[in-house]
């Protein structure tokens, strides 16, 4: 008999970076391996700030989408979209208006699914963490088992990034989200760093459950020649790119300042791929600092992302440094399985450099050290170990980022509890 699985979160395929891209792969992997999967979700949104097309033409507050995973002999896939409040320009009031018009939206469509078929596992992936007290209702009325996912420790970064300012507030929080630890069957997250730090909080075992990459669309290309000539470069370029969300808190103005500093080698290029709140003010101070050597390219199609990475001599991962052991960066997956030389900002003692060191994988630097940054990226261009920094990255992804080998470990986890 199929196990019937109920995700409930904010983001979703076809978001295509962050938790949304990962929330979509799992579930399509578990209706191609068999599963009856039902997910309620947002209206993709991220991460541009806005409703993409064609979902901002619905007439409908919800929709329901069925995958074409039901047409394959396998699982089947259902999609309930909810509706729910977007900012154009989030600041941190805003961001929590926005999770929580979610939450509202979701409940009431999870009160249309609690009188059928009964589901045996709900998940809640976080953020936002607490779309858990949704999965303990339907836990505590239907007997289900409940998986709590953290992709980002919420509450910390709200407090750390002064998004929260208000002690009461992160209080009650913390509290709320005690309850949802004490409910949850299995609490997992896809770090050791941010493993142990949820540990002291949740006083329970926490599953590894990390963050994959389908190392067989995402893959070493020859030539970066060509490649850089298909995107409007010189194959005597050096292409530095940051691919991702644009937001305030990553920092990525370093970027620009990095620029500024290697202005005196005009082979450097400095590209800014992605979209997001931050970008237009990212342009406006690259226009005022003068700098022809950063470039910004918007989102690129998905037929094209794997020949885009590949083109990269250099790849930036930047985060401030009260980050590096509370998030593992999403995109880094997808340069460690196309061998990318990636350029990390993480300090000493953080779960991330600790994994980026034992492997060899990346080049490091201290993060919010502009000068330390500056130095990398000369260290990452013309770095003398650089075909073996690139193998180490591929041999990692394929030995321990493979969806097929990660989602195996969380079929047995969910199957034992």
């Amino acid at each position: 008999m199929r196990k019937r699985v109920l995700l409930i979160g904010g983001n979703f395929a076809p978001e295509p970076t962050g938790i949304g891209k990962y929330n979509g792969e799992m579930m399509k992997w578990l209706a191609a391996n068999g599963y009856d999967c039902t997910v309620i979700t947002s209206y993709p949104y991220y991460p541009q700030w806005k409703v993409q097309e064609p979902y901002h033409k619905g007439k409908s507050w919800y929709r329901k989408e069925v995958s074409p995973a039901q047409h394959n002999g396998n699982g089947q896939l259902k999609i309930y979209r909810c509706p729910q409040y977007v900012p154009a320009q989030p600041s941190g009031a805003k961001r929590i208006l926005l999770d929580f018009s979610f939450a509202a939206s979701a409940f009431f469509k999870l009160l249309q699914l609690l009188p059928g078929k009964k589901f045996d596992v709900v998940i809640t992936v976080v953020p936002p963490f607490h779309l858990g007290i949704l999965a303990v209702i339907y836990k505590k009325i239907r007997g289900a088992k409940f998986l709590y996912h953290i992709q980002d420790m919420q509450i910390e970064a709200a407090r750390d990034l002064q998004m929260i300012k208000s002690q009461k507030l992160i209080r009650l929080l913390f509290r709320l989200e005690r309850y949802i630890f004490r409910q949850a069957d299995i609490v997992s997250s896809i770090s050791d760093g941010m493993m142990r730090k949820i540990h002291e909080k949740a006083g329970k075992d926490i599953f590894f459950f990390p963050n994959w990459v389908d190392v067989t669309l995402f893959h070493p290309l020859p030539d970066r020649g060509a490649l850089k000539q298909e995107f409007g470069f010189a194959p005597s370029d050096k292409i530095i790119l940051y691919s991702g969300a644009i937001g305030e808190k990553q920092g990525l103005e370093a970027i620009l300042h990095a620029a500024k500093t290697y202005s005196h080698r005009p082979e450097l290029k400095f590209l800014i791929c992605g979209s997001g709140p931050y970008k237009a003010k990212l342009e406006e101070m690259a226009a005022a600092m003068g700098l022809q050597q950063v470039i910004f390219f918007p989102l690129q199609p998905f037929e094209k992302f794997n020949r885009f990475l590949n083109m990269a001599d250099v790849h930036l991962v930047i985060q401030k440094a009260n980050a590096s052991d509370l998030v593992m960066p999403s995109k880094l997956t997808t340069i460690l399985a196309v061998g990318g030389m990636a350029l990390i900002t993480a300090n000493p003692g953080t779960s991330l450099y600790e994994l980026v060191d034992r492997y060899n994988m990346g080049v490091l630097a201290d993060a919010e050290d502009q000068d330390a940054l500056n130095n990398a990226i000369g260290r990452a261009v013309d770095h003398e170990e650089t075909a073996c920094i690139t193998r180490n990255a591929r041999t990692y992804a394929e030995t321990y980022l493979a969806i097929g080998k990660i989602m195996s470990r969380f079929e047995e986890a969910v199957g034992q509890n």
